[in-house]
């Protein structure tokens, strides 16, 4: 009589939660769970996204005039980062199903640098409005160019809330990558992940794409407004 190795060999597995049956089965878990969040901050999203395209439809005129008071090349360069980190990223993933240990510590480090210089610039960027008196408030003053229409301040005031709320929001997302990717590189450092079991890579690799996705919009609906030459 022989003893089955099968109950071990799940056992023994690297990575195999207790209560799953099989690394499918858990991979799959992982994913659903990590697409029900996306659902949530779609929707989180999808209200301010709302509440920005009905104000703008009101107040197309100082909504235009805000908007062209953006960094536009600021703002380029910004989404040229993050699309160069969500490169990285589905890279990192690839090397975790490839076993390349030293490959993917690589790319997560270069994932979380471009997440940084992201954070960086847009800090400069909100430097810049409150230089300009431009953050909703007491101290709050639009200051139009002499060929725009008439702009009415609190209209304007409207747009640069909706402007800080949706980046500042934007951001908050962008720090919490970041922090899971120091987690997660920590982890591949020490050597947690294999063909077999890279899970975590992946689910923060579609947290970050969808944190990506969001500025993608973010970047055309607020800089790109009304850019056409005035005069």
């Amino acid at each position: 009589m022989s003893d089955s190795p099968a109950p071990l060999a799940l056992e023994h597995t690297p990575g195999l939660q207790h209560h799953f049956a099989d690394m499918e089965q858990q991979r799959n878990a992982s994913s659903l769970g990590m697409w029900i969040f996306l659902g949530t901050e779609i929707m989180f999203f999808g209200g301010m996204f709302l509440a920005y395209l009905v104000y703008r439809m009101w107040y197309f005129n100082e909504f235009a005039a805000g908007s062209r008071t953006l960094n536009l090349p600021i703002g380029a360069v910004n989404t040229a980062v993050l699309i160069c980190s969500s490169l990285t990223v589905a890279l990192s993933v690839r090397a975790a199903q490839l076993g390349k240990r030293m490959l993917l510590v690589t790319l997560l480090v270069l994932t979380i640098l471009f997440g940084l210089v992201f954070l960086g610039v847009k800090a400069y960027e909100w430097n810049e409005k409150f230089t300009e008196h431009h953050v909703p408030g007491y101290s709050f003053h639009f200051k139009q160019e002499s060929t725009e229409k008439p702009v009415d301040q609190g209209r304007a005031q409207i747009f640069f809330s909706l402007y800080f709320a949706m980046t500042g929001m934007h951001a908050l997302h962008m720090i919490i990558g970041v922090g899971i990717f120091g987690v997660i590189t920590w982890m591949a450092w020490r050597g947690r992940f294999t063909p077999e079991y890279h899970t975590p890579v992946e689910i923060a690799g579609l947290y970050w794409h969808f944190v990506d996705i969001v500025w993608i919009y973010l970047f055309p609906l607020l800089y790109l407004i009304d850019r056409r030459p005035h005069g």
